[in-house]
């Protein structure tokens, strides 16, 4: 199966990206599970709009240096654009173009009115001093004007940046149109228009897939263990989750160390050590070992979560987990070739764009809200939120049951489909 996305494979900017080639791969072989027209499939391959732009900063020593940022709307076919803006020394356009493709297929089956959208700076935040994130920010937001919009592509917070970036983004905007525009960004502060929830929303989404994969398979929540890897804002989110759940967290990992305990680890604790460690980071937390990290993943478990970056499950380390469920709290954490070593066991898989689509969905609620300037409180969103996420769940599951597909193909062809008609609707202009 080839895993090259159309025309001259030398030509296209995002080839060189193992990430992108990974999406493309994926869509082929759900394009031939759904017998997708080859015309529309080979449109959906290639995003339909790229940006990139040089971002020159004043630095805090007086120096100017130069940043590249990327922005990528893969579909506008079903709404404006809509994802998150990550700040990260690997960013590049590929991985960017990638994560776009996701997000498309993400907010499908979610039934969400967006295409998908990704924006990036190759940039280390714990690297900036002082006012030089603002300044980087708010210069990324003036370059990039010309393609964002309330109605035409919507930012939301991703690795690296939070609700402080999505204000500045607002306030550079709302500058620029002359009114007040909350609506142009989501995850932003609740003073400024944000929803309630919103920061938790990832995670929460996660632990209610995770909740019903243990009725399903008839495991109890309080007998069970899991391991996190990443204890960023998705990562601790649902660490914490788990824990109103009696879920036992015994492994954590993140960039710097890994950590373990087998009567469980103290989320809260770990929380108030890492606001107060120089790294930020859970390495050296003192009521815990430390492991290697490559051990991580391969610590025995009920529920292993991998909330960190893509393509960290492996055709070398498939084989060595000792999960019974594995839920995606990040994108694209797991290659085709692990998935094909996965299908050979009896591990349950909750794919990424089902298992972290709890982010977008509150974010669409924060957009509706700013929109009709009506706000909800914390109860109704996240009664929607698990409405939401408990709909999709089982359509993703009913349609693996009755088409005998992985969690996984199943989830993809729902996102892709409804992508699919609604361009074959459309129809091709001119």
């Amino acid at each position: 199966m080839s895993a090259m996305p159309p025309g001259n494979p030398a030509s296209n900017p995002f080839s060189s990206s193992a990430t992108y080639l990974m999406a493309c791969q994926q869509l082929r072989t759900v394009a031939r599970a759904i017998d997708l027209d080859a015309g529309i499939a080979e449109r959906m391959m290639v995003p339909k709009r790229s940006q990139i732009v040089a971002i020159p900063v004043r630095m805090e020593d007086n120096r100017t240096e130069v940043f590249i940022g990327y922005r990528v709307q893969h579909s506008l076919t079903s709404g404006p654009s809509k994802g998150g803006l990550r700040y990260a020394k690997h960013v590049d356009l590929g991985e960017v173009a990638a994560l776009a493709m996701w997000m498309s297929w993400k907010c499908g089956i979610m039934n969400l009115p967006y295409g998908g959208a990704k924006g990036g700076i190759a940039v280390d935040p714990a690297e900036l001093r002082g006012g030089e994130k603002e300044r980087l920010t708010r210069r990324f937001t003036e370059e990039i004007l010309n393609i964002i919009g309330p109605r035409t592509d919507v930012m939301a917070p991703d690795m690296g940046t939070d609700e402080q970036t999505m204000a500045w983004i607002y306030d550079t905007y709302s500058m620029k149109v002359g009114y007040a525009c909350p609506e142009i960004v989501t995850g932003k502060p609740v003073e400024l228009g944000g929803c309630v929830g919103r920061k938790e929303a990832t995670g929460r989404g996660v632990v209610y897939c995770i909740s019903e994969t243990l009725a399903e398979l008839k495991l109890r929540a309080e007998n069970s263990t899991a391991v996190v890897q990443g204890f960023g804002n998705v990562g601790s989110v649902t660490c914490e989750e788990l824990n109103k759940l009696g879920t036992k967290i015994i492994a954590v990992g993140d960039r710097f160390g890994a950590i373990r305990n087998d009567r469980g680890i103290d989320i809260q604790a770990l929380i108030r050590y890492i606001a107060t460690s120089e790294r930020k980071s859970v390495a050296g937390f003192p009521s815990a070992e430390t492991i290697n990290s490559d051990e991580l993943l391969a610590t025995p478990c009920t529920v292993l979560i991998p909330a960190a970056m893509e393509r960290v499950i492996t055709e070398a380390n498939a084989g060595k987990l000792r999960c019974r469920v594995l839920a995606e709290g990040a994108n694209g954490p797991t290659t085709p070739e692990a998935d094909a070593i996965l299908s050979e066991t009896d591990i349950f898989v909750i794919p990424d764009i089902l298992c972290n689509a709890g982010g977008v969905t509150v974010s669409y609620f924060e957009w509706v809200q700013d929109l009709a300037q009506f706000m909800w409180d914390e109860n109704q969103v996240n009664a929607e939120l698990k409405r939401h996420m408990l709909k999709a769940f089982h359509r993703v599951r009913s349609q693996a049951n009755q088409r005998k597909l992985t969690n996984r193909i199943a989830a993809l062809s729902l996102g892709v489909q409804k992508v699919a008609t609604e361009k074959a609707k459309r129809g091709l202009y001119p």
